[in-house]
């Protein structure tokens, strides 16, 4: 049999596609985004919805805050503050959730919201999670999600309107750090629509330009700070948010050995939304070998790097930050394809499981971007942070199949030292990225839209709920699997960008296909 040989920590660099002068545009349009005006007007919007829940429909009263700024100058970004969704139902709606029994249960909500400015229109998705809420054993239920949201960038001297759309609400029982089943062991998502006797048919603010704001003169509001691209560059094509593609566009991924990795009517892109493939090797120590993850879909929904508010001034650099979120995606669920692993255990039995990581909550990406005045070399350090629990689907022993059962799985999820614990507590996986860039040259590394390597060590947990009939299986995996020092490196595509694609020509090297998905297909490296 063939035993794949254990990947070695050694990084390798990465030469990106994103060129020096486009990273600086990049930042010239970022920067503008810490000069919002510092008056803001709090909302507090209590909006009647109609949720279709198992046996109906029924109405549900959301009440969405935020902090928007008085004004807003053309071309300059700003980003809503304070946002939180709190979902009333009412008890029947409680009653009707499909939730075994559980106790406490787990919120996610995405509340679509319309931006406006003149004749254009753009649409903002603003994600949120809750913690953990206690299920009343009768009567009405209130969850409250928080989250970032993309920025917003106007295109003209017209004033900005937002207004609240659709929302969909994702419960999965259990406590924050209960593995469970993941996202499949919830209550289906819960789509709400926006009643139609709503006040000001869902307005939520509107914020006025600045008069004669220098620059003005484009026609498009577009969320996400990266909106104030060349007017001739490519990311124009943003503020129309069309998603249609040139008829003579190249590339498709109908043929291709990877699973689909796109938006959908469900989950629509935003301006700044990302999608990419990764790949990678893990090691498992206990076996001296390595375990191929096969191209696997991430979604990315986009930010802008701020300049940190918190930190004391850097006189030699230029010191930002960007915090993202983002998810596994295959076939509607937050996991990675199914893949095999074979190891000799205990140096003898020839083993053979098909597994799947799940994500069990969300994953968080933060990168640091460092530039020297003195000769504008830049770096950019990522850590990307995400809770994976490993579920083992079938196994083989010398050939012969044993019956693991439906929850075979880590207790909790694989867990890596956090470089910060006190801010990022509980169970997950670590992952670090660096990139440099000197004038003139391409990227070397990994930025979140080129792409590259990224690495980390896990501990993998005990195993649980494997075996059926009696039999368990639990201890065989976890001695043959479970402990420290599993080292994963993993290479992340280049990113697509669905409403600005970049496509495949003579003169430019592909980001997307004709049908919107990322056109890299990235290779594994030890």
């Amino acid at each position: 049999m063939r035993v794949q040989r254990a990947a070695t920590p050694r990084p390798r660099r990465v030469r990106a596609t994103l060129t020096s002068t486009a990273a600086f545009v990049v930042l010239a349009a970022l920067i503008p985004a810490t000069a919002s005006a510092s008056d803001t007007q709090e909302v507090d919007a209590e909006l009647p919805y109609v949720c279709a829940f198992p046996s109906g429909k029924a109405p549900v009263t959301v009440r969405i805050s935020a902090e928007f700024p008085q004004r807003f100058r053309a071309g300059e970004a700003f980003t809503p503050t304070g946002v939180t969704t709190a979902v009333e139902l009412p008890a029947e709606a409680v009653a009707d959730l499909p939730l075994r029994d559980a106790s406490e249960v787990r919120a996610r909500t995405a509340l679509a919201v319309d931006v406006a400015q003149d004749s254009a229109a753009a649409t903002a998705t603003w994600r949120g999670d809750s913690g953990p809420v206690a299920l009343p054993e009768s009567g009405p239920l209130t969850l409250t999600t928080t989250g970032d949201v993309p920025s917003v960038t106007g295109r003209s001297d017209g004033a900005l309107t937002f207004t609240a759309g659709g929302l969909a609400i994702d419960l999965t029982p259990g406590p924050e750090d209960d593995a469970g089943n993941g996202a499949g062991t919830g209550s289906p998502a819960v789509d709400c629509a926006l009643a139609e006797d709503a006040p000001d048919k869902g307005l939520l603010a509107t914020v006025p330009a600045v008069p004669d704001a220098p620059g003005a003169g484009g026609t498009s509001p577009a969320p996400g700070g990266t909106a104030s691209a060349p007017a001739d560059g490519p990311r124009d094509r943003q503020g129309e948010r069309s998603s249609e593609v040139p008829e003579n566009a190249p590339g498709t991924a109908a043929d291709r050995d990877v699973p689909p990795c796109r938006y959908d009517e469900r989950n629509p892109p935003t301006p700044l939304s990302l999608n990419a493939y990764v790949t990678g090797y893990a090691n498992v120590k206990k076996q001296k070998a390595a375990s191929y993850l096969p191209p696997s879909c991430v979604l990315i929904d986009g930010g802008e790097f701020q300049i940190p508010v918190d930190e004391p001034f850097d006189p030699e650099h230029l010191v930002m930050v960007l915090e993202t979120y983002g998810e596994l995606s295959y076939q509607g669920r937050r996991q990675t394809p199914p893949y095999d692993s074979t190891f000799l255990s205990f140096d003898f039995a020839p083993v053979k499981a098909t597994m799947v990581l799940r994500q069990t909550g969300p994953m968080r990406i933060d990168a640091r971007m460092k530039m020297r005045f003195s000769d504008l070399f830049m770096t950019t350090e990522t850590y990307v942070r995400v809770p994976l629990v490993a579920q083992v689907t079938a196994l083989e022993v010398n050939g012969t199949p044993l019956d693991v059962g439906p929850g075979c799985r880590t207790e909790t999820s694989l867990t890596s030292a956090d470089p910060d614990p006190a801010k990022h507590p509980g169970d997950h996986v670590v992952l670090y990225g660096k990139a440099e860039q000197v004038l003139g040259q391409d990227v070397t590394g990994y930025t979140i839209l080129t792409g590259g390597p990224l690495s980390g060590e896990v501990t993998i947990p005990a195993f649980t709920g494997c075996g059926t009939g009696g039999e368990d299986l639990d201890r065989l995996l976890t001695a043959s699997v479970s402990g420290p020092g599993n080292y994963i490196k993993q290479v992340q595509g280049q990113t697509c960008t669905p409403l600005v694609p970049v496509f495949e020509s003579p003169d430019t090297k592909g980001q997307c296909t004709e049908d919107l998905q990322p056109y890299q297909i990235p290779v594994a490296e030890r």
